[in-house]
């Protein structure tokens, strides 16, 4: 039996490749004001948003789509969310913000799938940060109390927020947070060098609302919709192997694909079967406990498959393909 028979179908769905983007150094620092003026020109967009589940789902009721620079100060995200209906709730920080519709943004500086950091705003402007020293799926927790000291965020709605009179065109924002909010958690150099690359998602909460006295606010019993930039396969953003390439560069350009990441995904699976079994039998599986990946000539235990996911057993690649 091959090892793609074993694959679920969301995971052969996604192994093309994750979604790629080069980010164009700024020419000048960005103002960050929430409009995307003529500093923003240079940067190409992404691709529209999709399902978070992938192109095989339905498309999005409204269309998102994110830009990217950085200089050596700043890592500068922009976004235009198109919304018949700009609407918020939340005021404090570190609010759960996805409980209103909300923009939000993952990074993996060193593509290692654990420690990693996580954003999220409303149109109200008000944001959450945390951190993640591993995924949920490996039993991690979130951080609250990190902090990004200088973050700065803006919002601009084309239309009017919270008035339900009125149909609205959406809203954009920018952000621009310090590299050294990254701190030693990154394990890259910070700013990073041109040609670094780092895994990069953003994804979209939208709300299907009606009007209580007056108030947009969400339809009870009634799931939200996630929309992302590059799929995840499941409704899970904490699947970091999943997430985009963002080439930090001079100019824009076209970044080619992983030749890793097959083995990657095969690596991952791998090391979510071990993780399992340890799980159910408080032990870690020997090479003839898990078939097909038995041919894989590794010691099983946490650090190694770590070290594979981190770079350090990919390019064995021969080694790792079934036979």
């Amino acid at each position: 039996m091959r090892f793609f028979l074993i694959l679920t179908l969301a995971t052969l769905a996604l192994a093309a490749q994750p979604n790629s983007y080069v980010a164009p150094r700024a020419p000048q620092p960005i103002t960050i004001d929430g409009r995307l003026d003529a500093q923003w020109q240079q940067a190409p967009w992404t691709s529209l948003f999709l399902d978070i589940e992938g192109p095989q789902k339905t498309k999005p009721r409204f269309q998102t789509r994110a830009k990217m620079q950085w200089d050596e100060k700043y890592f500068y995200i922009a976004a235009e969310l198109e919304e018949p209906h700009v609407w918020g709730t939340l005021t404090k920080h570190d609010s759960v913000i996805f409980h209103d519709n909300d923009f939000e943004l993952f990074v993996d500086p060193n593509s290692d799938a654990h420690e990693y950091f996580e954003f999220e705003m409303n149109a109200l402007n008000t944001t959450w940060d945390l951190f993640l020293p591993k995924p949920y799926k490996d039993g991690g927790s979130a951080d609250n109390g990190w902090e990004i000291p200088g973050l700065r965020t803006a919002v601009q709605v084309q239309g009017t927020i919270n008035n339900h009179t009125d149909t609205d065109k959406g809203w954009t924002l920018e952000i621009a947070i310090p590299w050294q909010a990254f701190g030693k958690a990154a394990h890259m150099s910070l700013p990073p060098k041109p040609n670094d690359t780092w895994r990069v998602n953003f994804s979209r909460v939208e709300w299907h609302h009606e009007i209580h006295e007056g108030k947009y606010r969400r339809v009870p019993k009634t799931k939200e919709d996630n929309w992302v930039w590059s799929p995840q396969g499941k409704v899970n953003m904490h699947l970091p192997e999943h997430w985009g390439y963002v080439q930090f560069a001079e100019k824009p350009g076209t970044l080619a694909a992983d030749p890793t990441y097959p083995s990657r995904l095969r690596l991952q699976a791998f090391y979510q079967r071990q993780y399992d079994y340890r799980k159910a039998n408080k032990r870690w599986a020997t090479a003839k406990e898990l078939t097909p990946e038995k041919d894989m000539d590794f010691q099983p235990t946490q650090n190694t498959w770590r070290a594979c996911l981190a770079n350090l057993c990919i390019q064995q690649d021969a080694k790792v393909t079934p036979r």
